[in-house]
């Protein structure tokens, strides 16, 4: 069950704090609505892990899209454009 408190309730954050815990954020309200939310560092890592990982994903499938509609290209070509790469830099 959701963790949900106004925001009203920071005066006293050291409770809210108390709270935050790994797997069980603390979400503030605003006029009922939900506004913020109070993660642990561990998730917060979490997150941007995952987050990291699903755009990785995301440019491995636009390369097998390339690489099935354009053709693939060889290893030899792969270096080419690398160190072409590299020496632009």
């Amino acid at each position: 069950m959701p963790n949900i408190k106004p925001i009203s309730d920071l005066r006293n954050y050291a409770s809210i704090l108390d709270e935050v815990a790994p797997g069980s954020p603390v979400f503030l309200t605003r006029n009922g609505h939900g506004e913020y939310a109070v993660i642990s560092i561990k998730d917060q890592e979490e997150y941007e892990k995952t987050k990291a990982a699903l755009k990785f994903m995301c440019e491995m499938n636009k390369g097998i899209e390339s690489g099935e509609k354009e053709g693939w290209l060889t290893s030899d070509e792969i270096r080419a454009k690398l160190k072409a790469r590299r020496e632009n830099v």
